[in-house]
């Protein structure tokens, strides 16, 4: 899973690595988030086979792999932390 940073480029979220969508992308947008298949190393770093997917669907479907102690600082964990809040509150206010 790669984030859509503020400067405007992608940060894979479990090592921090800066890449690119790869041009064979059929994405008409820029997603925040992005669910990939492949890296490719080229003379930048590429990945290839994107979807656009939800936050919280991260934390829904793999809680234990998107488990915030550890992860490195970076704008994505801010936003899963961030997220993780609310749907606990939503649970919360639901009576789960």
């Amino acid at each position: 899973v790669a984030h859509c940073e503020r400067t405007g480029h992608y940060l894979t979220i479990k090592d921090n690595q800066v890449v690119q969508l790869h041009p064979s992308t059929c994405l008409d947008h820029k997603p925040e988030w992005v669910l990939y298949n492949e890296f490719v190393l080229t003379t930048k770093n590429y990945i290839r086979t994107v979807t656009d997917c939800k936050p919280e669907w991260l934390l829904k479907i793999a809680p234990q792999y998107y488990d915030m102690h550890n992860f490195p600082q970076c704008e994505a964990k801010q936003q899963l932390e961030l997220m993780q809040t609310r749907m606990d509150s939503k649970q919360y206010q639901q009576g789960f």
